[in-house]
């Protein structure tokens, strides 16, 4: 006897929905100190960077930054996130609390060094919460524009950089 009738009397799983995912990833044809150089220094984020046109504040653990999120076909918002972790030329987390506490976000930048003078950066950010897939669907298109802005803003700065970093050393 099968089991195909049971299967309709499965109830699925209960328990917490796994976080929503929006990244982009890009191949950056430099060192991850490099990289680290422009993500490290969020005072100059507004320099270089299309979706935060605003930044203020340090990498430290519990700190909070100020940006100003600037996502294409988005109206601009004021976030106030909370530096949860951070390792030079690897990464930086944070967190922040968005729909009136009913997402919570949790946004990633991460260098992965293939070798030396090549890094694969991921840029994305995770949401969980009560309506998180909600919100992610809504913002999907607007987060990957410009995330993918974002890593190529990182791509052509880190690599112009690398070569002129090179180019000093002959």
């Amino acid at each position: 006897m099968g089991l195909g009738p049971r299967l309709n009397q499965v109830k699925p799983a209960s328990g917490p929905t796994p976080p929503m995912r929006i990244e982009n990833r890009i191949g950056v044809q430099a060192p991850a100190e490099a990289i680290w150089a422009l993500l490290g220094d969020v005072e100059k984020w507004p320099e270089w960077n299309p979706i935060y046109p605003q930044a203020s504040g340090s990498l430290r653990i519990g700190a909070r930054l100020e940006l100003r999120l600037a996502l294409p076909g988005e109206p601009h918002r004021e976030l106030e996130p909370k530096i949860i972790d951070w390792v030079p030329n690897e990464q930086i987390l944070w967190s922040d609390v968005t729909w009136g506490g009913w997402v919570k976000t949790l946004r990633f930048i991460e260098i992965e060094e293939i070798d030396r003078g090549s890094c694969i950066v991921a840029n994305g950010e995770l949401f969980s919460g009560f309506v998180a897939r909600r919100y992610g669907r809504r913002h999907r298109r607007a987060m990957r524009a410009g995330y993918a802005a974002m890593n190529e803003a990182i791509k052509e700065h880190a690599e112009r950089l690398w070569r002129e970093e090179q180019a000093g050393a002959k």
